[in-house]
């Protein structure tokens, strides 16, 4: 798909265009070819498994892709040292490149991004094909995601491909569960509210039932991204690569297989996933056994006085699995950040939505992180799919319904403290009138 301008309004005008400017304008697409680099940004819990992951990527022959790595200081991202042995061609033009033995490159960000980004694609295109910007532990990707949106010369030269955030099942409702100051939002849960793919990393270390809660708990602070499970980051590179995530065409696809229900939507992943070799099983026990495949069990050296002792005296923090701790998950999660999906039969007034969506992206922007819908508006044969990051909006017309589909529309908002009542109601006010 070609750049695209963001908008703040639903226009009619192209789907109300004379046909042979409509045949005109269709050529001219299929004639387009986006040569713009691809960006992912790779985000994720601290511990998460980012460094084994990117490395992977950087030596998977599966890709074909010449990687270059945006990082935010150099060694942060722990490259492994045989990729980095040719570092000493990174003085060669006096900037912060390193080109590595395998032919992808390493930089680092030294003022800003834009910097950055500028200089890579200005001076160094030829060395790449592929981008992918590491972000810390524990930054908010809101900002990353922004950057091509506002840049106009990035916008001409790079597309925003995705973002991948890697979930440490070990230890992700400790993050996800993290307090902070009134007002401010959990990092961990910004990260998987922005992804568009969500790896659930570790998951040897924890059961069946943990690991199937964790995934529920993800799902409803973001029901947009596809959920992998994982093993010491072995992803899939197609599911990491050409993901689409802010391409205006993937819009459609991407809403309505939020609606699926998650059991349908995710039983053939399911049943892969359940024969990766030891994801969701129980720890062994046996302090003998050497195998790396699968969890291990150990011993805190203290003891309890009895069964009820056990479960009475046992701290949040204990993680023996000889000990019961289903009693640990019944405190109430700050779930400020959530998922909203919205349905509605019938057409839509075309002057209605358009308020409300220009009312919610000035008033509520900080609040909403993403949205996306496709909608139904009275007396237009297209349906139009939008998408949103904070105050950014784009919207345009795509394929006519089909002939006998029903018209529905669908919205998904992902953002804190969204009051699902509230956004039903204001949304069926926007229904056109018979």
């Amino acid at each position: 798909a070609r750049p695209r301008v963001a908008r703040r309004r639903l226009s009619c005008a192209p789907a109300r265009a004379a046909a042979t400017e409509a045949v005109a304008e269709e050529a001219e697409e299929e004639d387009y070819e986006d040569n713009r680099v691809p960006v992912t940004v790779v985000t994720g819990f601290l511990g998460s498994g980012k460094t084994t992951l990117i490395n992977r990527i950087l030596t998977s022959p599966d890709h074909g892709k010449r990687i270059a790595i945006v990082e935010n200081e150099f060694g942060a991202i722990g490259i492994d040292n045989d990729l980095l042995a040719a570092r000493g061609r990174e003085s060669e033009k006096g900037d912060n490149i390193v080109v590595m033995l395998n032919g992808c490159v390493c930089c680092t960000v030294r003022d800003d991004l834009i910097t950055t980004l500028t200089e890579m694609v200005t001076q160094r295109r030829e060395l790449f094909d592929h981008i992918i910007i590491e972000t810390t532990g524990l930054a908010n990707p809101a900002p990353v995601v922004q950057t091509f949106y506002l840049d106009p010369t990035l916008n001409e030269e790079l597309v925003l491909d995705g973002v991948v955030t890697l979930v440490d099942a070990k230890h992700a409702e400790m993050h996800l569960d993290e307090e902070k100051p009134a007002g401010i939002v959990n990092e961990s849960v910004e990260q998987v509210a922005f992804a568009d793919r969500l790896v659930l990393n570790k998951c040897d270390l924890v059961d069946k039932a943990d690991l199937e809660r964790l995934e529920e708990r993800v799902r409803s602070i973001n029901a947009l991204a596809t959920i992998k499970r994982s093993v010491n980051s072995e992803v899939p590179m197609d599911y990491l690569l050409g993901i689409g995530g802010f391409d205006i065409d993937t819009v459609e696809d991407s809403v309505k297989e939020s609606f699926v229900p998650s059991g349908e939507a995710d039983s053939s992943a399911g049943e892969e996933q359940a024969s990766e070799k030891g994801c969701g099983d129980p720890a062994c026990e046996d302090p003998a056994c050497d195998d790396h495949s699968h969890a291990h069990a150990h011993e805190h050296g203290h003891a309890h006085a009895s069964a009820d002792a056990e479960e009475s005296e046992c701290s949040s923090g204990c993680t023996d699995p000889t000990h019961d701790h289903s009693h640990s998950h019944d405190h109430k999660h700050d779930d400020a950040v959530t998922s909203v999906s919205l349905s509605l039969k019938g057409d839509l007034d075309l002057d209605a939505i358009n308020a409300w969506l220009e009312r919610m992206l000035t008033e509520r922007n900080e609040d909403i992180f993403r949205m996306k819908g496709i909608l139904s508006i009275q007396d237009v044969d297209e349906k139009f799919v939008f998408q949103g990051v904070h105050q950014l909006f784009e919207g345009l017309p795509a394929e006519e319904w089909g002939e006998g589909e029903e018209r529905v529309s669908r919205l998904v908002f992902i953002g804190k403290e969204l009051d699902e009542a509230e956004l039903t109601a204001e949304f069926e006010s926007c229904m056109a009138k018979p």
